[in-house]
């Protein structure tokens, strides 16, 4: 069995946490999140680990990223990531990594990106399973008419997530 290596870290929008299994980081979820013992279940199984608190490098090189990211330095992430889901959700978080930063989308384009174009409620769940929020920019999908629905890290988080990248004034 393997150990996903987990530490709690605080941003403006609230506290993540990360975890890194071997060197590769596979979570970076808002503590707060009312899907994170699901995902993190989901992970743990898929994964056949536990978590344990700790630190690792990887999870060092993401709190840099991240602090350099809220800053306003840095607009993309060079972290390696391990991505655990479907083979949908990981062609829905494929697709929020082709969202560049300070433009947003919508569940209905986000489903034709993915050849999917009446499956917009399928997208929005797949993105709703994203363990690497933030990372794959789960933030940057708003509604049709550009309303800001659910977020893990809730609509507020998701607005200064937004308004960090100009993409919401």
């Amino acid at each position: 069995m393997g150990i996903i290596v987990v530490r709690r870290h605080a941003t403006p929008c609230g506290e993540l946490i990360l975890g890194s299994f071997g060197d590769k980081l596979c979570l970076c979820d808002w503590t707060l999140s009312v899907r994170r013992a699901q995902n993190e279940a989901s992970l743990m199984r898929n994964l056949n680990a536990t978590m344990e608190e700790g630190e690792t490098e990887t999870i060092r090189r993401a709190i840099v990223a991240l602090d350099e990211y809220f800053a306003g330095q840095m607009q993309t992430f060079d972290i390696p990531t391990l991505i655990v889901g479907t083979e949908f959700q990981r062609k829905a978080w494929a697709a929020l990594l082709t969202i560049p930063y300070g433009e947003t989308r919508s569940y209905g384009e986000m489903a034709h990106a993915v050849g999917s174009p009446r499956g917009a409620r399928a997208v929005a769940q797949a993105i709703g399973a994203n363990r690497l929020s933030i990372i794959i920019p789960c933030h940057r999908v708003v509604g049709a008419d550009n309303a800001l629905t659910g977020y893990a890290g809730g609509i507020e988080a998701k607005k200064t997530l937004l308004r960090l990248e100009n993409s919401l004034r």
